[in-house]
């Protein structure tokens, strides 16, 4: 993934303001984890960057549309983006950013590039994206997914499995009555 580094300390007091819409940010993650995922509506962050003492407040909205698939039967599911963002980016001590290139799942988004801290934005913008998409995404809300069967998609119409049979483990537990007191 490409990174598109902010330098902190070269911020202005009031900010600064960036659009980020390279698709790049959000596609070349989406091969490198193969994920089934295509963008349907371009992706677009608008990222405003405020520098404070030991950070700088991020903020942002991150519009666009995707294409995944469904959770209940695997056609594909149309997922509106548009999701606002606040988040303060704190300044790691410099002698801690080596061990956060050896734990890159431990660090934030800030990194040290010759001895100055710069913000990675196209790594919030990553972040954004992925809280952003739901957990469990519907083709509709009504869809009733795939025979567990035969995996007939049962969006299209019936199939001819017979129902599922009780599982016989379970025959001794549905002769017990419970006596109330």
């Amino acid at each position: 993934m490409r990174k598109y580094l902010v330098s902190i300390n070269d911020l202005p007091p009031g900010g600064k303001e960036f659009t980020l819409d390279d698709q790049d940010i959000w596609l070349a993650p989406l091969r490198e984890f193969h994920m089934e995922c295509r963008i349907q509506r371009q992706l677009a962050a608008h990222i405003s960057v405020v520098p404070a003492e030991d950070g700088c407040l991020v903020r942002g909205r991150l519009t666009g549309g995707v294409i995944v698939p469904c959770n209940r039967c695997a056609e594909d599911a149309a997922v509106e983006i548009d999701t606002g963002f606040e988040e303060f980016e704190e300044i790691p001590p410099e002698e801690s950013a080596a061990l956060a290139d050896a734990d890159p799942d431990g660090a934030g988004h800030v990194v040290y590039d010759r001895h100055a801290p710069m913000l990675d934005l196209a790594a919030v913008c990553w972040e954004e994206f992925m809280l952003a998409l739901p957990v469990a995404p519907l083709c509709r809300e009504d869809c009733k997914g795939l025979c567990p069967i035969c995996g007939t998609n049962l969006n299209e119409g019936c199939c001819a499995c017979a129902p599922e049979e009780e599982d016989p483990r379970m025959a001794p537990l549905r002769e017990l009555t419970v006596r109330r007191q």
